[in-house]
């Protein structure tokens, strides 16, 4: 009889996988009582369907019960999963309790329903033991997740004692973390059914280098001199990267993402319609042991706007400081993000009588990022120099001057000279050399 009821630290939630496991076993043992229900049997399907969806989701293939006890382990948030992430061993009487889970997964991990399946009269188990992913591996939202999760499955089912299986999972734990912030990069703020904040992965990210991208190279050391300090525990500023459109300010933070994701960085995406969520999402990440930069892209307010009181009320002022695993990088076209105008500043007989709290008012979010980047359109010598290696990384040849000359005529109509106007171009060339 499994052991399932006895998990301490990795509790199966109601109508999961494990407690339908369960269950089905209790009904095994209930005086000797076959399962030849209907419902029993929907039950099992049920379970099999849970796992066979998860490795057609994460693109897993071999045994498919392996795949999702792993999977299991790997995204169970818990005591003990979130004191080892992404730090040495924890000492503590919490050890020996997870040793005993341990020891009943290693129990799971030789388990092979055949008692389920003989009193059911089914053998759908033996139908996916050696599953083989039937997808697109191209289109999986993420192979990096996937390769890890199998390789530690392979490990886990071939651990000969409960001790070397708990090394297995302490090792990824603290190798990558656990739980979505452990294997995701990015993430975004929802709300469910309840209309409880929640923070949800973003599978689909972007691959920008850092070094991919040409001109700004000032800024980018300033974005990483103030990243490194930030994941090195030491002081850091918020940031805020402004200028014209199209200048690699967006890019940039992607690139700090992927260049410093293996060091415990993360990313949440915030947009301002959300700033009332910021409390709520600084709740549930001020914990952990990660580093997240809150993302806010193309920040800016009208007059009529008031949400930006909420961000400056978590940037600096609240009565609850800002967590200091956190901080907030966001990009925008204006260097003072809420739209000010001519009677803010002159005034007059209808206007607000103290001016200059007015202005003060509106420029004090702006005050609130401690290291402002300038993002400026490049020049025509600077421009070329984007193209050409552009053109060079996506294989594109092509005469220089003929390249240059098109681009010229090109960047007239399309918001002038700027990495993504450049960008837009090659991808144009591109598609077009295809058609032919």
């Amino acid at each position: 009889m499994l052991r399932i009821e006895e998990l301490v630290l990795y509790r199966d939630e109601e109508e999961g996988v494990l407690e339908t496991l369960s269950g089905l076993q209790r009904r095994i043992l209930d005086g000797g009582k076959e399962l030849s229900g209907a419902k029993e049997l929907r039950s099992y399907c049920a379970l099999m369907q849970k796992m066979i969806e998860t490795a057609q989701n994460y693109g897993f293939s071999g045994n498919v019960w392996h795949s999702w006890l792993t999977w299991y382990l790997v995204y169970h948030e818990n005591a003990y999963s979130r004191a080892h992430e992404i730090r040495a061993a924890v000492p503590g009487g919490i050890n020996p309790i997870a040793l005993h889970d341990f020891e009943i997964f290693r129990e799971l991990f030789a388990y092979d329903f055949s008692d389920i399946e003989a009193c059911l009269g089914t053998s759908l188990y033996s139908m996916a033991a050696d599953y083989e992913f039937g997808g697109d591996d191209r289109r999986l939202a993420s192979r990096r997740i996937r390769d890890r999760i199998e390789d530690l499955s392979r490990k886990l089912s071939s651990s000969r004692t409960t001790e070397a299986f708990k090394s297995h999972v302490d090792e990824f734990y603290r190798d990558f973390g656990c739980g979505k912030f452990g294997l995701h990069k990015a993430f975004r703020v929802i709300h469910d059914r309840k209309d409880r904040t929640q923070i949800v992965p973003i599978t689909n990210i972007a691959h920008v280098n850092l070094d991919d991208l040409i001109g700004c190279e000032i800024q980018k050391q300033k974005l990483r001199e103030n990243t490194e300090a930030f994941l090195a525990g030491r002081r850091a500023n918020n940031c805020l990267l402004f200028g014209d459109a199209g200048t690699g300010k967006s890019s940039s933070i992607k690139g700090i993402l992927n260049e410093y994701y293996g060091q415990g960085l993360r990313i949440i995406e915030v947009y301002k319609h959300q700033f009332r969520d910021l409390v709520h999402i600084l709740a549930q990440i001020k914990n952990r042991n990660y580093r997240f930069i809150i993302y806010m892209d193309d920040l800016s307010f009208e007059e009529f706007e008031t949400d930006y009181k909420y961000l400056k009320a978590v940037i600096e002022g609240g009565l609850e400081k800002k967590p200091e695993n956190v901080l907030i990088y966001a990009t925008s076209n204006r260097r003072h993000l809420i739209r000010e105008n001519y009677a803010d500043k002159e005034g007059d007989i209808r206007s607000d009588m103290h001016t200059s709290d007015t202005v003060q008012e509106k420029l004090s979010l702006s005050y609130r990022f401690g290291v402002t980047i300038y993002f400026g359109a490049p020049d025509r010598k600077e421009f070329q120099r984007i193209l050409k290696g552009i053109a060079q990384k996506e294989g594109l040849q092509m005469d220089e001057s003929e390249l240059y000359e098109e681009a010229n005529a090109w960047e007239l109509s399309h918001g002038g000279r700027s990495g993504r106007s450049a960008r837009q171009f090659i991808d144009h060339l591109l598609g077009t050399r295809e058609e032919k």
